[in-house]
């Protein structure tokens, strides 16, 4: 069954709903993630009559926008929700600013009050236009029928285009009952005012080609926006990284565009980045900043970041470009297309640079890469937060594996120890840093890769955020694996209290956790728990072997630290290293001077 309307004419007069149903079949959409109410019944009711589009239901409009975001980030689709009125969109706010800051396409449908009624404070009224305006790259109010199918369309454009982002289309219940005639997407005009720039300009990417050429202590700085120009760009990236030796590092949201095990790989760099990336940013003559947008979590303090380089920057959006930080050569375009002009360009040049030149600045790299700023002090009796996720790691990396995460400490060590080794296979909320976005984006990565290993990798108190979703998963029979790194805590916050403000630990700590194991029985998954290391490889391989949902209590060490560390106002060379700390400082208080600091 493909839909009842499938063989209808475009001009035979149609609903607003079914309008609806009619243009996601045509933007090739297989899924949506949404919650039903009263303003949105009319599409629902036309859903109900056709098979080729799953509705997921979720449990929370959150859920829906995270969920969406997982299906996308790991498609390179755009994920699509369908929320009601008033509060279906303001319980959306959340994940639409989420997939802004991150650039995560999606596409959010919503349901509006009669038009009539607009204005008038009528049930579950909320002026959705202005709420959204700011948390979306553009938004509608749908008044015409005529002109919803068309909207649609251009939702899903400007969701993939350009610098890809959150889009919604508002639609009052009489728009959606009103007969209309549907528009093909071959008959939208393109809107003028939106054509983003895909090719960068030659004669900008010639001269950045110059600077590289002769650079002694290059690095390039790869963020999100490789992953999100799609799969080329990280086989290009990879390219060019092979073709020149050059070293690369990488945000958060960069992860897997090249590959952990690959040669020339400084891990992440940042606040809790490696040694020697944050080293190499600081002490490079040029950098070469690709698809990343120069957070204040990678650049610190700015006046001290990267002081002695010629920075080049690669961007498909312009406001990016010169934004934060001053480029000496900007470009703006599709880095995937400037990276096709860059090998093009460097393999055309007279003489080919020397590699060897490079060889002091390697040199300089191994010794940095020596401190191994990831150690971190073992307990035999206890499960260190590292080793449960260096243990997930080995035992997983052979399979075709998503990793999803909540947010705060084991997202950071989940970036340092879990290698990841393609594009679209790691999701984490990067930007916005929200609480509870793990576990339903792992569901949506689940249902658009039903047969892949999908782990979200979670903490005690984010996962609390969002653990209803889980009856989504056992509802739709998508097996995820959530594994919870049970400290107690909210880990980043004690730990930004412990350093940072005098060790007063104020309600950061968890006094009444759930029972994750019944919690998860009484959903109708699959509880284990964990806290000997010597029974670690065992309960990990079970969780794996299991064919639904499962909820992973991994007791870890409860006073544990993410080091490395760049404290608030200092330098990419002035790191918190593990190696640095004494005392008890991995299991309690550390010492403090006068100013606060360890």
């Amino acid at each position: 069954m493909t839909g009842k309307h499938t063989i209808e004419s475009a001009r035979t007069p149609m609903t607003g709903a079914e309008i609806v149903i009619r243009a996601l079949r045509d933007n090739a959409v297989e899924h949506i993630f949404g919650y039903p109410g009263a303003a949105v019944l009319p599409i629902y009711d036309e859903i109900f009559q056709q098979s080729d589009i799953k509705h997921i239901l979720v449990r929370h409009e959150q859920g829906a926008g995270h969920a969406a975001e997982g299906y996308a980030r790991s498609t390179g689709k755009v994920g699509v929700m369908l929320v009601t009125s008033g509060p279906g969109v303001t319980n959306s706010v959340t994940p639409l600013q989420d997939a802004l800051m991150d650039s995560v396409p999606i596409v959010c449908l919503s349901g509006q009050v009669a038009t009539t009624l607009i204005g008038s404070d009528a049930f579950q009224e909320c002026d959705t236009v202005g709420i959204t305006r700011p948390c979306t790259k553009h938004n509608w109010l749908v008044t015409d029928v005529n002109e919803l199918a068309s909207t649609i369309h251009e939702a899903f454009r400007i969701a993939r285009s350009g610098r890809p982002g959150p889009v919604l289309v508002d639609m009052p219940k009489d728009i959606l009952l009103a007969s209309g005639y549907y528009t093909a997407p071959s008959d939208v005009s393109e809107t003028k005012s939106y054509q983003p720039r895909i090719e960068g300009y030659d004669t900008r990417i010639g001269a950045a080609l110059d600077l590289l050429a002769k650079a002694r202590r290059p690095v390039i700085y790869t963020g999100g926006g490789v992953i999100g120009s799609g799969p080329a760009a990280s086989a290009l990236l990879r390219e060019f990284v092979d073709l020149t030796g050059f070293p690369i590092t990488s945000t958060l949201m960069g992860l897997g565009a090249y590959p952990a095990s690959g040669p020339n790989w400084l891990k992440m760099l940042g606040l809790h980045g490696s040694y020697e990336a944050n080293m190499a940013m600081h002490e490079c003559d040029i950098m070469l900043c690709i698809g990343a947008r120069f957070d204040d979590r990678v650049t610190s303090r700015l006046d001290g970041f990267s002081p002695r380089s010629k920075k080049i920057h690669i961007d498909i959006d312009p406001s990016s470009l010169n934004k934060i930080v001053t480029a000496d050569i900007a470009i703006q375009g599709d880095v995937g297309s400037a990276l096709k002009d860059m090998l093009r360009l460097w393999r055309a040049l007279p003489v080919p640079p020397d590699q060897g030149r490079l060889r002091s600045w390697w040199e300089r790299i191994d010794q940095w890469r020596a401190r191994n700023s990831f150690s971190y002090a073992m307990d035999p009796a206890t499960i260190m937060p590292q080793y449960a996720l260096e243990r997930l790691y080995a035992l997983t990396k052979d399979r075709d594996t998503y990793i999803t995460t909540e947010v705060g400490q084991h997202q950071m060590w989940a970036a340092q120890f879990y290698g990841v080794e393609n594009p679209n296979h790691w999701m984490t909320s990067g930007g916005l840093g929200t609480m509870g976005y793990g576990l339903p984006a792992a569901i949506g990565v689940q249902i658009a890769h039903p047969t892949s290993l999908v782990i979200d990798i979670a903490g005690d108190a984010s996962v609390q955020m969002s653990m209803k979703e889980l009856s989504t998963a056992i509802q739709y029979d998508a097996p995820i694996k959530v594994f919870i790194l049970n400290n107690e805590h909210m880990g980043l916050v004690r730990q930004s209290q412990q350093i940072l403000h005098g060790n007063r630990l104020s309600h950061s700590y968890s006094e009444a956790l759930p029972d994750f194991v019944k919690m998860a029985e009484a959903f109708g998954a699959v509880g284990m728990r964990c806290d000997n290391p010597g029974d670690l490889d065992d309960a990990i391989q079970e969780m794996i072997d299991v064919k639904r949902p499962v909820l992973f209590d991994c007791r870890v060490a409860k006073l544990a630290n993410c080091f490395p560390m760049i404290r608030p106002g200092r330098a990419h060379n002035e790191m918190l290293l593990p190696d640095e700390i004494t005392g008890t400082s991995f299991f309690g208080p550390v010492e403090f001077d006068s100013q606060g600091m360890v």
